[in-house]
């Protein structure tokens, strides 16, 4: 296919995009379809075409331009005349803030990337997030009656049972007919996608799931794929102590139960996609939070799951990015990490004098720079391309420890999206130098 014609085809799709949701408005008007079932009739549409796009176009950048196209679209359709009254009332008409439609579009296109020609890699977590999700949701709505509460609604236990078996259908149908796994080894594997999926969606706020929910699978999938059957109910049982353990030490730790779910998946998925030691600095980050939150708490609507969003999304672009150029980025992720721990575990010091809060950053600083040894005296030369850049790290956790410290007041709201600016900084200009401005693409 020729490409003015892929072009042609990938504008053409975001005119199917309109026409869809045009009908269900149309639809909505004649038949008095709810908010809820106008969005999710969208949600379906648009994942069951996301479904074909590796057979519809030859070539991937299409599709990226397709998905550009497509997140434009998605922020003239939140212009308030447009979203309440025209087009984006299909999506927007619902009650609660969420960012779904354009975290699906991104979906997509990182599923697409990250997928590398390996089909089930996409199609099973894009199917899981069309179908399972679409399918709990208006189930919940219709026959929800054990409900319980996240942070911006409510979700209902019937929702989350129709979730399970409609995902664990969907991975068993996918890795059945796209992978030559054994019978015992696709079972487990679908029972762990299932309860991982799962948990994800009944945690999610925000429709953060629409991007949650189909990387964390992907990545889960890339990594455990080819384990052993023994090997994978290893797994599942560090999965079941890791939520026996939250469940148990949460409210010791001042988190509410949708936090200690969002807590816990959080950690599953670091453990379980990632070296114990590359996982040990998000999970302090994780810990540095918790403690902030006790000590010096941040305003904010979502101020508990703040570090589960930052931690995912710096994850993600971490390992797009590494992948990108083929330059392995782990000891660059783990950098960030550090820094986002040091701001982070900063917050709470700050009542103390000037002499006792600086002392105990620099000490907290040089117990994790002798972690950060340990760290990459443990990872295999691939992840240590670069050196140890201790540069880089001492760089990091002054930029990340020293704002907070002199100006505590502006930590005070959007704490850990500013704290992760600031710990981004240094690693990524770094990384760029050291890849040649990513010359390795070339």
């Amino acid at each position: 296919m020729s490409a003015p014609l892929q072009i042609a085809l990938a504008i053409g799709s975001v005119v199917v995009l309109l026409g869809l949701m045009a009908l269900v408005r149309r639809l909505a008007g004649a038949w008095g379809l709810g908010a809820e079932v106008q969005r999710k009739l969208v949600h379906i549409g648009t994942g069951l075409f996301a479904l074909t796009l590796p057979w519809l176009f030859p070539d991937q950048w299409p599709v990226y331009m397709l998905i550009a196209i497509t997140l434009v679209v998605m922020l003239v359709l939140r212009v308030p005349a447009i979203a309440k009254a025209g087009l984006g009332a299909a999506l927007h008409s619902v009650e609660r803030r969420s960012y779904g439609d354009m975290l699906l579009a991104i979906a997509v296109g990182l599923c697409l990337f990250l997928a590398e020609g390996r089909l089930h890699l996409y199609v099973l977590p894009i199917a899981v997030l069309t179908l399972a999700d679409a399918a709990a949701a208006l189930a919940g709505s219709a026959f929800g009656k054990r409900l319980f509460r996240v942070e911006d609604g409510m979700k209902s236990i019937e929702g989350c049972a129709v979730f399970f078996a409609v995902t664990l259908a969907i991975s068993i149908l996918c890795l059945t007919l796209m992978t030559p796994l054994a019978g015992a080894n696709i079972v487990v594997l679908s029972l762990m996608v299932a309860g991982f999926g799962t948990l994800v969606e009944a945690a999610s706020w925000r429709g953060f799931d629409n991007l949650f929910l189909p990387l964390g699978l992907l990545i889960f999938l890339s990594v455990h794929g080819d384990d052993s059957l023994p090997g994978l109910l290893v797994l599942a049982s560090v999965f079941a102590a890791t939520l026996v353990l939250f469940r148990l030490f949460s409210p010791r730790l001042g988190l509410g139960v949708h936090a200690s779910r969002v807590y816990v998946t959080t950690v599953f998925l670091l453990l379980a996609v990632t070296a114990f030691q590359n996982a040990l600095f998000p999970i302090l980050a994780l810990a540095a939070h918790i403690w902030s939150q006790r000590e010096n708490p941040c305003r904010g609507r979502f101020s508990e799951l703040d570090i589960v969003a930052a931690l995912v999304l710096i994850s993600l672009f971490w390992l797009t990015l590494g992948n990108a150029t083929g330059a392995n980025a782990v000891s660059y992720y783990g950098v960030v990490a550090m820094g986002l721990t040091l701001g982070l575990a900063a917050t709470p010091l700050e009542r103390r004098s000037s002499l006792r809060q600086l002392a105990g950053v620099a000490i907290l600083a040089g117990a994790m720079c002798l972690i950060r040894a340990g760290v990459v005296a443990a990872n295999p030369p691939e992840a240590n391309w670069n050196g140890a850049i201790w540069w880089v790290v001492w760089v990091t956790l002054l930029l990340a420890s020293l704002p907070v410290m002199l100006w505590p007041r502006c930590f005070d709201q959007d704490r850990v999206a500013r704290i992760s600016g600031l710990a981004m900084a240094a690693p990524f200009l770094s990384y760029l130098f050291a890849t040649e401005f990513l010359g390795l693409m070339a």
